[in-house]
């Protein structure tokens, strides 16, 4: 029985028992570190994910595999027979007999192991995914309200597998020597969502939850506000790229800052409908891609320089390291322009826009949740 109490006891009578420190990070908080390890071992696969992408397609490797098997296919011909079967098919398809026929077996298995490896990597990716996630899941590491967000990022990934496939499927129509541009430009987007939500998981386990808590009470709404506009603007311009790399038109025009001595490339309007001009013709998508880099470098300075009354040095440091990023993938495009788009400069290219839009994404989330510093800083 518990021991009866006077109501005229005074309540500085009872006893005190001080509340345990940390107490917010100490339920449910899980293995916080061990799934940000996992997450950036996902983040390096899917960025090289990427780069084999774009290597693919430079190689024009991409509609060298004309099925969508996504177990069967992880294994590759074993033997003369299964070659000669797989090249019978890459044989009936309009890229051979438009512009490869008379291509031998073995540069035929040059452009298939370049497509079979980019699958297998994205089969690799999602293994990785699926046993990180239920081995979390069944010893009861994750962090309360962190399983659904683990979730998605599976989700997105075999959404990933099938517009992939949807994509190579258009470059099997008739007439077709490529992929559909604007359906590649989706495939491109839907992997930077990817990595973009997989970085923002990487810098909130970065924190604990009680110092998330207390940051939040010192974000910075205007920062916020442009930085949401920064990435929006960052990501149509990804979008663009996609296009250049999908119709080559990054090697249309190796002159700058001119286009073949005018402003505008030649033509720009003449194919018929008009809103294809905006997706096959080689001179106007490559434009929309220069002016839409220029719009961005300019707004990125205008929120650079917002960014630098930030009180935080950290924020500060961050949008600084934003905009060094930005100078450097100007430079690499220009490059790129310029020399016709080598494949080593467009992968340096590629590579830039994952590391701008990494740090875009980190600027945004310092603006959100400062890091605290001293008062003589």
């Amino acid at each position: 029985m518990p021991e009866k109490r006077s109501i005229f006891e005074e309540v500085g009578d009872s006893p005190k028992q001080a509340a345990a420190p940390g107490g917010i990070d100490r339920g449910g908080q899980g293995a916080r570190g061990l799934i940000r390890g996992w997450l950036m071992l996902l983040f390096a696969l899917v960025v090289v994910m990427i780069a084999v992408g774009g290597l693919t397609r430079l190689t024009d490797s991409g509609l060298s595999i004309t099925e969508w098997k996504p177990v069967t296919g992880a294994l590759p011909p074993m033997s003369a027979g299964a070659w000669e079967t797989e090249f019978d098919k890459y044989r009936t398809i309009p890229e051979y007999q438009l512009q490869n026929k008379g291509m031998t077996l073995s540069e035929f298995q040059y452009i298939y192991w370049w497509e079979w490896g980019h699958r297998q990597l994205g089969r690799v990716i999602g293994l990785v995914w699926a046993v990180g996630f239920l081995g979390f899941l069944v010893t009861k590491k994750i962090p309360n309200g962190w399983t659904g967000r683990l979730v998605f990022i599976g989700v997105l990934g075999g959404l990933q597998g099938a517009i992939g496939w949807w994509m190579v499927s258009s470059g099997l129509e008739d007439g077709m020597l490529d992929v559909a541009s604007y359906r590649l430009a989706i495939h491109l987007g839907l992997a930077f969502v990817i990595l973009g939500f997989i970085a923002w998981y990487l810098y909130r386990l970065g924190r604990t939850q009680a110092e998330l808590l207390q940051a939040r009470r010192d974000a910075n709404p205007g920062l916020i506000r442009l930085s949401n506009v920064l990435a929006g603007f960052a990501f149509v311009q990804i979008l663009l790229g996609a296009l250049v790399a999908g119709i080559d038109a990054g090697r249309a025009y190796p002159d700058w800052p001119l286009m073949a001595g005018g402003f505008l490339p030649p033509q720009p309007f003449d194919l018929v409908p008009l809103w294809r001009n905006f997706f096959e013709d080689a001179g106007l998508v490559q434009f929309m891609h220069r002016m839409a880099g220029y719009l961005l470098f300019a707004f990125g300075i205008f929120v650079w320089l917002k960014a630098r009354k930030s009180a935080y040095r950290r924020t500060q440091a961050g949008f600084n390291m934003m905009m060094a990023m930005m100078l450097v993938q100007v430079i690499l495009g220009i490059v790129t322009v310029i020399y016709s788009a080598p494949w080593q400069v467009a992968i340096l290219h590629q590579f830039g826009a994952v590391m701008l839009w990494a740090m875009i994404l980190r600027g945004r989330f310092l603006a959100q949740y400062p890091i605290s510093q001293s008062v003589r800083g």
